[in-house]
C-alpha cells in the first residue's frame, strides 16, 4: 500500500486507467477500484483529476502518443526500409507476450464512443501510412503497398488477439522470423 505521504502523479492514475482499459474497456476505469490498486485514497485522484471523464481522455492521449505517429518516430528514423520493416515487426511481435491484455484490442469493445473511434483511427492510421511508405520505399506501386500494410497490420492485430487467448503460442522469435518472412517483400 503506498503511504499517504507518497503522492502519486497523474501519470500514474494514466498507468492504472491504461491498465484497467486493457483488462476491462473504458467500463474498468473507475476511480475507486483505481485507488484501491494503487494502494490510495481516491482523493489523490481529485489532486490531478475533476471526474473520471478527464482520466479517460489523459489515457487515451497517452496511449496515442506512445502507440502513434510519436511512437514509431524512432522506427521512422530507420533510414534504411527493410531495416525499418524488420526492427517494427520484431519489436511488435516480440511485445505479444502469451494471455496479455491489449489496450488496443479492449478500446474496440468501445468502438462507438467518439472518443475511443477518433483515437483508434489516428493510432492505425499512423500506423498503416508508415507501413505504406516502408513498402513503397522497398518498391512497391502505390496501391500494392496500401495493401500490403493493411494486411500486415491486420496479422498484427491477429497476433495480438491470439496471445490473449493462446497460452500455447509459439515463441515470440519465431514468429518474429516468420512476420518477417512473410511480410518484407522478396527482391
Amino acid at each position: 500500500m503506498v503511504s499517504e505521504s507518497t503522492r502519486l502523479s497523474a501519470q500514474d492514475w494514466t498507468r492504472a486507467a491504461l491498465k484497467a482499459i486493457a483488462d476491462g474497456g473504458l467500463a474498468a476505469v473507475a476511480v475507486e477500484p483505481l485507488a484501491r490498486t494503487l494502494g490510495v485514497t481516491k482523493g489523490s485522484f481529485y489532486a490531478h483529476y475533476r471526474n473520471r471523464d478527464e482520466l479517460i481522455a489523459a489515457a487515451l492521449a497517452e496511449w496515442e502518443r506512445s502507440h502513434g505517429d510519436e511512437g514509431l518516430a524512432e522506427f521512422a528514423a530507420i533510414t534504411d526500409p527493410e531495416q525499418r520493416l524488420r526492427e517494427l515487426l520484431t519489436t511488435v511481435v516480440h511485445a505479444v507476450a502469451p494471455l496479455t491484455p491489449s489496450v488496443h484490442l479492449s478500446l474496440l469493445g468501445d468502438r462507438n464512443d467518439p472518443r475511443v473511434k477518433d483515437v483508434v483511427r489516428r493510432v492505425n492510421r499512423a500506423r498503416l501510412d508508415m507501413l505504406t511508405r516502408t513498402y513503397r520505399e522497398l518498391g512497391l506501386p502505390p496501391d500494392r503497398a496500401r495493401s500490403r500494410a493493411r494486411v500486415a497490420y491486420a496479422a498484427i492485430l491477429g497476433l495480438v488477439h491470439l496471445a490473449q487467448t493462446d497460452p500455447d503460442a509459439p515463441h515470440s522469435a519465431v514468429l518474429a522470423d516468420e512476420a518477417v518472412a512473410v511480410f518484407l517483400p522478396s527482391r
